[in-house]
């Protein structure tokens, strides 16, 4: 297969084309920005009929989440717009796309675990404009995996741990959210999960998060002990954080995802995130 990798320069990009070449596909291409215009339609289809793939992975998004409500007609074109002219490009020429999506499009309300069609719902330009993704890429293209994920972390960029490692450097404590809960996410495992994917024809909407769920303040409190930084955690509300640090977008409380539609379409679900962190960490390290 002929695989085409948006944004290669981020986390998930860079290591779904080091999980597609580690399992022998040779015919891979990587792209980002500065290779693709996403928001230019008549490049987008002019660079995929030219390439002709048979699968194309976009990855590439806005994920500056505070940022996105000031720039909003920007992040539509990119988030919205730009996987809109990949999902029409790729049914083109018969090729099949993977939109990476998010768990910010539900209200994050309760604290049941949501179910791939459960109610949408954002309440931020981040997650609305993803969720338009979504809607554009359903209907421009039948052969679609629409895969929300959370709390992502991986080697090549910034992330939640790189930021908890920094600070512990000259922080003693830690004031950290302990009321919103979701489930970390390790690119490693996602990007073997998103290649067993595209060798099938079971397409639809899945929840993709390493196993667990957790609070931000128990994701830092398990990064301190496994690092073995003596940092400590002080629990607080969203609320607390927001007098700390104002003007931030909106972020949903329960972002519990379901992944049994996983299991019952026969994909093998990702590792503990614990067990991910043991691994990213020694990723990092080396």
């Amino acid at each position: 297969m002929r695989v085409l990798v948006t944004g290669v320069k981020g986390q998930l990009g860079y290591d779904c084309v080091k999980e597609l070449k580690s399992r022998g596909y040779e015919d891979v291409l990587g792209i980002d920005i500065e290779d693709l215009d996403i928001t230019d339609e008549k490049t987008v289809h002019a660079f995929v009929k030219n390439y002709k793939p048979d699968v194309i992975m976009h990855n590439a998004a806005w994920t500056a989440v505070d940022k996105a409500e000031e720039f909003k007609d920007k992040v539509y074109a990119v988030n919205s717009l730009g996987p809109k002219y990949l999902a029409e490009a790729a049914a083109e020429v018969g090729a099949k796309i993977v939109y990476i999506s998010t768990d910010y499009v539900f209200p994050g309300t309760g604290n049941k675990p949501y179910e791939p069609d459960d109610p949408t719902g954002p309440s931020s330009v981040y997650g609305s404009t993803k969720l338009e993704g979504e809607k554009f890429v359903k209907s421009a293209n039948p052969k679609h995996f629409i895969v929300r994920i959370s709390w992502v972390f991986g080697k090549n960029g910034n992330n939640f741990i790189k930021t908890m490692l920094r600070l512990s450097e000259t922080k003693t404590d830690l004031s950290v959210i302990d009321d919103q809960i979701g489930s970390p996410t390790y690119t490693v495992d996602l990007a073997r999960l998103l290649v067993d994917m595209i060798e099938t024809e079971e397409y639809g909407t899945y929840h993709a998060t390493n196993e667990g769920f957790c609070s931000w303040a128990e994701f830092a409190t398990e990064i301190f002990r496994q690092a073995k930084k003596a940092t400590v955690v002080h629990p607080v509300s969203t609320e607390e954080y927001m007098r700390l640090v104002p003007n931030q977008a909106k972020r949903p409380f329960n972002s519990r995802m379901s992944k049994a539609k996983l299991v019952a379409k026969g994909f093998k679900p990702l590792p503990t995130w614990q067990d991910a962190l043991v691994r990213y960490l020694k990723e990092i390290n080396e």
